[in-house]
């Protein structure tokens, strides 16, 4: 029924590909114009329900005092290298200057005081963590409402201002603070450019046709338009979170150049048998998209499962990426048809250029189109998995062993969130952060808020004070804040420790089982601990806990699909256990990069930083169900095979051959795109990158060609074995009996081109 839908949707493209193209365009236009109109800018809001910080945050909100809403702080030092506030006048009356300016800007709640501070004496500004002991360095701190009264305008104000004050005041001024966080762009562009300009040359090569190369290009471009406007709409209603447009930037460009070289690929093949463009681009889209709206429809599954986590930033984050996800799988049935259409025949000749290269030094490379071009399976290909046939348990014990051991440094893995002191040196919160961490010690950068109600017992907040000051992890304690309405105590206390180190995390879980418990006793106060810091590391548990869920959830779900198409029992299994190997070794490559700082330097990474919390499990998601998309590609080549031939051997020879060019092609093209991200400032944005990069390269090469072949040789003819039973239970049939139209009619080839 699918193939036959999809038979009739890219046949109507085609044979009226300008309507179809102009319809594109017309939606692209009126959701762009959307965007502007009526769409937002991403912001973070890193908490989730249920968590201490939270709770710790309501008390807050309850009290009145501020602290629960954005900060940002302006770190500044005299220009003269041997001035200091405490003796430079001329510095001290551009401090002053600037703490007024600051408190003019729009919402701007308070300021810190470090002048006024320094008028008053100079322990009392060195106490209260204003200016550093050595009086070189001062921090105003900038108090803002919550985050839901602000917007990225206020975050521009700030830094206008301090444009134009580093001009006119004899200041070195750095700013920082979790304002920056909330409201910064992300830094996708030049990556999506070069991850597009890598993708047009593998293209190239592949077909040896600039028209053949631009249609995927363009498909892709015109898909990641619709989807990223539509996102920009969705930030007018709801936080999205800042990464996810550079993560759906990422995925979309992979998975629609992808998608499109599976469907360009098989008309060009239909097109070396003699169809004619429209019927070629017809049968490709009932044939080769099939796998596509498949794997496309796991993909957005799968993210759509991150809502198990009960983390709202990730579930908007991933709904926000399975709609670009879904627009380029919606254009791959329907625009790229259209393109097809459009170009008419010359899509089956390479150009002059393709022609040239073949006889050229990268004729060896462009004459290996194979698959990709339409010809029959490259006899090296066939060479290779034959001899992997021939050799099943060495190739199989020997690449197993070789991804388990690349998993292993799973073992040292650790979450958290990387601070400011991860960005590289060109960015102004990276410098703030020096400077206060040099001045002031690094738990300065990552302070805790401590909310207590001592309803019931007035003696409380002594006992906490001197307990929590006497911890070893605890820097210093701000004098403790009041509220007098509502009888609530917050107390700011500085870690030793900077904020993604795992001491600090360790600090605020001994401070919530062991230090506030003991302090409060059994009486019916009560004291939470809060502030980013906290909330970071709380979102990161959450996630932790619920990875396991999670995961076993789409692997239940991804052994069911697979097993309804294939109608095998073992062909699924060893689908899921692949998988994991491939993402296992992933996330041991990411461990030994980004926590070890093996290689590091080659991505512009200047030091270790945990794992993003919430990465390993949107990897999960996003990896499964692309590598569904080649499972479900191989193995329906294999699957046809085997019910044409009845013979498991030749089935899988030829299966694997016959499809290996195009995976290692399509393959190829993902990781350029997504190690074009693996460069970007944003330690996130690298992680993302090569994370995906890793595993779809093991997937295409380890997997594909060494293990699915071994495995499925060893297995034998159990590989499709079914009980009877379920065969009975389970709904239509599977994808080899399916994935050609069965009213097709095999034309003769055409000559040679």
């Amino acid at each position: 029924m699918l193939s036959k839908a999809l038979l009739r949707l890219g046949a109507s493209a085609a044979r009226h590909p300008w309507r179809v193209i102009a319809a594109w365009l017309i939606a692209a236009t009126l959701v762009v114009l959307a965007a502007i109109a009526f769409g937002g800018r991403t912001a973070d809001s890193m908490t989730a329900p249920g968590l201490d910080s939270g709770r710790a945050a309501e008390l807050i909100e309850r009290a009145g005092t501020g602290q629960e809403g954005m900060t940002a702080q302006v770190v500044v030092t005299p220009l003269d290298d041997g001035a200091t506030f405490f003796d430079d006048d001329g510095a001290r009356t551009a401090l002053t200057r600037l703490q007024t300016e600051v408190k003019r800007l729009p919402h701007v709640l308070g300021t810190s005081d470090p002048a006024g501070a320094l008028d008053a004496g100079g322990d009392t500004a060195v106490r209260g963590g204003l200016v550093s002991a050595d009086g070189r360095i001062a921090v105003v701190r900038v108090q803002y409402p919550d985050q839901s009264r602000l917007s990225a305008e206020d975050l521009d104000a700030l830094v206008d201002l301090g444009d134009r004050l580093r001009a006119e005041l004899p200041l070195r001024i750095e700013m920082g603070g979790n304002l920056f966080y909330a409201f910064s762009d992300p830094d996708g562009g030049a990556s999506e450019l070069i991850g597009l300009l890598a993708a047009a040359a593998i293209l190239f090569l592949a077909f040896g046709s600039l028209v053949a190369a631009a249609l995927p290009i363009g498909m892709a471009v015109f898909g990641l338009t619709v989807g990223v406007a539509t996102m920009t709409v969705l930030a007018g209603v709801t936080d999205v979170p800042t990464f996810a447009p550079v993560l759906g930037s990422m995925v979309g460009l992979g998975v629609g150049i992808d998608y499109a070289l599976f469907v360009l690929a098989r008309h060009r093949e239909y097109l070396a048998r003699g169809l004619d463009p429209q019927e070629a681009a017809g049968r490709a889209v009932a044939t080769a998209g099939r796998p596509v709206v498949f794997a496309g429809g796991t993909v957005v599954v799968s993210i759509l499962g991150l809502a198990v986590a009960n983390v709202p930033f990730m579930t908007v984050g991933g709904f926000a990426v399975s709609i670009v996800v879904l627009t380029m799988v919606l254009a791959s049935v329907t625009l790229l048809p259209a393109f097809l259409g459009a170009a008419g025949p010359r899509l089956g000749r390479a150009g002059r250029i393709g022609r040239a290269l073949q006889t050229g030094m990268l004729g060896r490379l462009a004459r290996r189109r194979d698959t990709v071009a339409g010809a029959a399976p490259a006899a090296g290909w066939r060479r290779w998995i034959g001899h992997v046939s021939r050799h099943p348990v060495l190739y199989a014990v020997g690449a197993a062993g070789l991804l388990l051991t690349a998993t292993l440094p799973v073992l040292g893995l650790r979450v958290g969130l990387p601070d400011e002191g991860s960005l590289p040196q060109s960015r102004t919160e990276r410098r703030a952060y020096d400077l206060v961490a040099e001045g002031f010690g690094p738990g300065t950068n990552g302070p805790l808020v401590i909310a207590a109600d001592p309803t019931g017992d007035p003696g409380v907040l002594d006992r906490l004070v001197g307990a929590v000051a006497a911890d070893p992890g605890i820097a210093s304690v701000a004098p403790t804040h009041i509220d007098r309405a509502t009888g609530i105590a917050t107390l700011v206390v500085f870690p030793t420790t900077s904020p993604q180190d795992k001491a600090t995390a360790d600090t605020i879980a001994r401070l919530r089982t062991d230090v506030l418990p003991t302090a409060i006793g059994h009486g019916p106060a009560r004291a939470h601990v809060g502030g980013a810091a906290a909330s970071l590391s709380d979102v990161g548990q959450r996630t932790s806990q619920r990875l396991p869920v999670f995961v076993a959830a789409v692997l239940a779900m991804s052994f069911l699909l697979l097993m309804l198409v294939f109608r095998s029992i073992l062909v699924p299994l060893k689908a899921v256990l692949l998988n994991l190997l491939s993402i296992g070794a992933a996330y041991g490559v990411m461990v030994a990069v980004f926590q070890w700082g093996w290689g590091g330097a080659l991505i512009g990474l200047e030091a270790t930083v945990p794992i993003v919390s919430f990465i390993p499990m949107f990897l999960f998601a996003i990896l499964f169900g692309l590598s569904m998309d080649y499972e479900v590609f191989l193995l329906s080549r294999v699957r046809e095979e085997y019910l044409r031939t009845g013979d498991n051997g030749t089935a899988i020879v030829e299966g694997v051959s016959g499809t290996a060019r195009i995976i290692t092609s399509a393959a190829l093209i993902m990781v350029a795109v997504f190690l074009s991200f693996a460069v970007a400032e944003d330690p996130s944005a690298k992680m993302f990158g090569l994370g995906l990069a890793t595993a779809i390269f093991i997937d295409a090469t380890v997997v594909r060609m060494v293990l699915v072949p071994a495995t499925m040789t060893l297995l034998g003819r159990t590989n499709w074995w079914l009980p009877k039973w379920l065969d009975w239970m389970l709904p239509g049939g599977p994808v080899g009996t399916d994935a050609e139209p069965t009213d097709e009619t095999p034309r003769p080839r055409l000559a040679d081109r």
